[in-house]
């Protein structure tokens, strides 16, 4: 079963010497570094599409070796003269701390493609960089197209079940499963997978800023999380009656200073309801002086 994916992600990637050492192997000639454009590109995900459809994780290990040596074009149209790039290597990454519409780890197909640079491609290698050259979506062939439902394999039988459609609250989708081939990859307009594209390449300088934002994000997330937390305990202190349930559900849709205005009026009311009081009290009369201490009297 023949198979096109689109997918969106611009920028180019700095080569390595071994990145040239991969393109030197498909080219004719050993080619030098300023003679090639290289980026890289979002192929495909395991992520559900626009079409109700997506590549299982293992149909996108398979498609990984099979899309090295392919031809990057435009809009499918398999014609030499569309022939822009050439991937010269892939890999499939994981991003297991987010999960598929299918309940599994997201990963996704990366293919690294170049272009030798000449005096025609120059406005396609600034599109690409400016970002207007960017969605892409791929050209392939799998063996089987299971249902979600039934598990029935629809690229030869027919089972009834919608793609989109909700059958017992389980939505119905398709899962491509076995690679038999990979054809190329096109520039297009419209993706089926809105993830797929050109990846930007990112400088070290960038990537050290975005690690601190993504920590100062994550430390941030934990202390709504503290926060959330608080208020749910000073708000079953303040009022008993109140279903922790219903309170937490509220906690997960505030904002920071909403949670901020919550969590003093409950602590208000819960000093009011239970006061704090110390663990020693102390005598406020004056007792009687008894004779038999006067020994320790200085």
């Amino acid at each position: 079963m023949n198979v096109i994916k689109a997918a969106a992600g611009g920028g180019g990637a700095a080569l390595t010497s071994g990145d040239l050492e991969l393109i030197g192997a498909l080219a004719r000639r050993p080619l030098g570094r300023d003679e090639v454009y290289a980026f890289s590109v979002r192929l495909c995900d395991n992520e559900i599409d626009r079409d109700f459809e997506r590549f299982a994780p293992q149909t996108l290990e398979e498609l990984a070796p099979m899309f090295v040596g392919k031809s990057g074009i435009f809009d499918h149209r398999w014609s030499a003269q569309g022939q822009t790039a050439r991937i010269y290597k892939t890999e499939v990454i994981w991003e297991p701390e987010r999960t598929t519409g299918a309940g599994d780890p997201y990963c996704w197909l990366k293919g690294y493609a170049y272009m030798v640079r000449t005096g025609s491609n120059g406005d396609l290698i600034a599109e690409i960089e400016g970002g207007i050259k960017k969605e892409v979506s791929v050209g392939c062939a799998v063996e089987r197209s299971v249902c979600s439902i039934c598990g029935c394999d629809r690229a030869g039988t027919d089972c009834g079940h919608q793609k989109g459609r909700e059958y017992d609250g389980r939505l119905c989708w398709v899962s491509l499963e076995g690679a038999s081939d990979a054809y190329e990859f096109s520039f297009v307009a419209v993706p089926a997978q809105p993830a797929a594209g050109v990846v930007k390449s990112v400088r070290r300088g960038e990537r050290q800023a975005l690690e601190r934002l993504e920590w100062e994000a994550a430390l941030g997330r934990k202390y709504l999380d503290g926060l959330r937390g608080e208020v749910v305990r000073l708000a079953l202190l303040a009022d008993r009656e109140l279903d922790g349930r219903a309170i937490k559900s509220l906690a997960e849709k505030l904002s920071h200073d909403e949670l901020e205005e919550l969590r003093k009026s409950y602590a208000r009311r819960a000093q009011q309801r239970l006061p704090l009081s110390t663990q020693l009290s102390y005598q406020v009369e004056r007792a009687a002086f008894d004779e038999r201490n006067r020994a320790f009297l200085a």
